[in-house]
């Protein structure tokens, strides 16, 4: 009986008909529940919508929580480790901002609509396309954090080097490590810009640099998606 719960409440599956249909009722809660954040006054339509979504998320929390051994397969541990999972934790702070609200503490208000916007993320659940680029992240995670290790060094020695070079330019470090992120990023805003000789060089090879590095993830990340929708395909070819 659980089984054909967590069949029915789990995203995208195929040989479930219900199970689909479930995904597109929740995607038209999660698009209602943002509709409060678009307007600055609370009427009492927008709460009676803020009532509605929050059961609604409330009870598919608690229908996660009861099939949690179906998803993470650790049999009576599932139901332990499950509130600690990262799409857990996403669901639990869709839901806490409504229970804060009830306070009616002005100074949490901006923190608390802020999170309730967290609930838009929930639709990556309900996208294959989404889940496809999750698991590419999840299988060139090495490669993405030597590229990311790399990016972040350059930036801090070009930022140390101009810092020192320009110290009128760069009133603090934290000056040089923006201009550093934009002219690596081949940004460039032009609000801050170095203005000697070797400063207008580095600029240069940091922007040259900048080019390489974006090229790099992206390149990773599009051999990655090929590759799992390659196997998507595969499967659903021996499944028929």
């Amino acid at each position: 009986m659980r089984k054909q719960f967590y069949h029915f409440i789990e995203s995208g599956q195929i040989h479930h008909k219900k199970s689909k249909y479930y995904d597109y009722g929740m995607i038209a809660i999660i698009l209602l529940s943002i509709v409060p954040l678009l307007f600055k006054q609370q009427t009492p339509l927008l709460s009676s919508i803020d009532t509605l979504t929050f059961l609604v998320f409330v009870v598919d929390y608690l229908c996660r929580w009861l099939t949690a051994d179906f998803i993470l397969k650790r049999g009576r541990m599932s139901f332990l480790l499950y509130p600690f999972s990262l799409m857990a934790i996403l669901d639990l702070l869709c839901i806490l901002p409504y229970i804060s609200l009830l306070n009616n503490s002005f100074k949490l208000l901006k923190v608390i609509r802020m999170i309730r916007a967290l609930r838009v993320i929930k639709l990556f659940r309900y996208s294959k396309n989404i889940r496809i680029i999750t698991n590419v992240l999840k299988h060139q995670k090495d490669a993405l954090l030597i590229v990311g290790v790399l990016a972040t060094s350059y930036i801090f020695v070009s930022a140390l080097i101009l810092f020192n070079i320009e110290p009128d330019t760069f009133p603090s470090f934290f000056d040089a490590i923006y201009w550093a992120t934009i002219s690596l990023t081949t940004v460039g805003y032009g609000d801050i810009y170095a203005t000697s000789i070797l400063g207008k060089t580095m600029t240069m090879i940091s922007a040259l640099v900048g080019i390489a590095i974006v090229a790099l993830p992206a390149g990773i990340i599009t051999a990655g998606y090929m590759e799992e929708i390659a196997k998507t395909q595969n499967g659903s070819q021996e499944r028929t």
